[in-house]
């Protein structure tokens, strides 16, 4: 098989995984398709994902009918839902693990409606580690205030952990500081670090989307000039912190244990505006220990015509930083900028996890007078 665009990207440190799964995908070997073909390594779900996949066809009303006989709470029977098809993805994905013990992974997230609650969070966390046991398991937990204590909480456990819904930079050290501070915590503990892994989940196109909304609010041309930008400035800052955090002697104590390092992954890489290149968030983003979850389209779109200029993600720190300076002259809040998001992007999962109790319920209601 020829190689692919996506294969030798993988070739440059980065892994390749996919923001989405379906029975359908499992059942059709359409997953292992995207393994072949698109060097997938990966997937990451969220409760948008299960939405859109439990509301569409059958492919779930047999095993809906088998729990309606003996459940009655509809989260309970998404719990049941989901947990197959994150098993299967995970057996099928096993093999890539033992590989290459970074990648994988297929991530299950806690329910989003308890993002401010530390321990109801920590709780869940450890109930779905429980319940699919794999060591290729992540489960994901918002980067919220109170879900910091809970990652650490869970690392501290031994649990790997992927962390989402980043969006600041301030938030994303305090990320990394939870994490080092979980494996301490286990490696005092006696735990053993090397089975323990972690990704730090920073959301890409989101901020763009934010941020030149405000930009084409002021209008003026120094404003009008700065669109588009801010994205890819804050995923190379956060980078430029994983290095940081990732080398010197706290980390070489760990790593002497055998801890891996939290590596980031972008997250969110479709491009949401129609005028910017729709794989600006894939060749502008790539580096060695990070991870890129992609949608299907803009996996299809980087084969078709992605350019891999080297080691993007290295370039251009300085004007990075620059960037925050700017926005703040022209009168864009980089702060509230990403407060904003992580509110908002809290709210978004949590509205799905409760459209996609509704839809149970709905699928219930269909099936028991059918």
């Amino acid at each position: 098989m020829a190689k692919s665009r996506l294969h030798e990207l993988s070739e440059h440190g980065q892994s390749v995984w996919i923001d989405s799964l379906s029975r359908e995908w499992l059942e059709t070997g359409h997953l292992k398709q995207l393994m072949d073909e698109d060097a997938v390594v990966g997937v990451t779900t969220n409760p948008t994902i299960f939405q859109k996949a439990i509301a569409q066809g059958e492919a779930y009303d047999e095993q809906l009918k088998e729990l309606m006989e003996r459940e009655q709470d509809p989260k309970e029977i998404f719990l049941h839902l989901s947990a197959r098809d994150v098993a299967a993805a995970l057996e099928l994905l096993a093999p890539v693990h033992e590989r290459q013990p970074e990648d994988g992974f297929v991530s299950w997230e806690v329910d989003p409606t308890l993002a401010y609650d530390r321990e109801a969070t920590f709780d869940e966390a450890m109930r779905l580690h429980e319940w699919i046991d794999k060591p290729n398991l992540y489960v994901k937990i918002p980067a919220t205030k109170p879900g910091l204590g809970a990652i650490e909480d869970s690392i501290a456990h031994g649990k790997s952990i992927n962390v989402t819904l980043i969006f600041s930079l301030e938030r994303y050290h305090e990320v990394v500081e939870s994490y080092l501070r979980g494996l301490e915590r286990l490696v005092a503990a006696g735990g053993q670090p090397s089975q323990v892994h972690s990704v730090a989940s920073f959301f890409v196109s989101r901020v763009d989307t934010e941020a030149d909304k405000r930009l084409d609010a002021l209008g003026t041309p120094k404003a009008l000039a700065l669109r588009g930008k801010l994205a890819v400035a804050n995923a190379k800052l956060a980078y430029e912190h994983f290095q940081h955090e990732f080398s010197g002697p706290r980390w070489d104590f760990l790593a002497g244990k055998g801890a891996n390092p939290q590596r980031c992954l972008w997250a969110s890489t479709s491009t949401k505006n129609p005028e910017y290149r729709d794989v600006i968030y894939v060749e502008e983003l790539i580096a060695p220990q990070t991870v890129n979850t992609m949608p299907e389209e803009t996996i299809r779109a980087f084969q078709d015509h992605g350019e891999i200029r080297g080691d993007t993600v290295l370039e251009g720190w300085a004007e990075a930083h620059t960037l925050i300076e700017q926005l703040a002259e022209v009168g864009v809040d980089y702060d509230d900028v990403t407060q904003t998001l992580e509110l908002e992007g809290v709210q978004k999962f949590a509205d799905s996890f409760e459209e996609l109790l509704d839809g149970i319920r709905a699928k219930r209601g269909e099936l028991a007078a059918a």
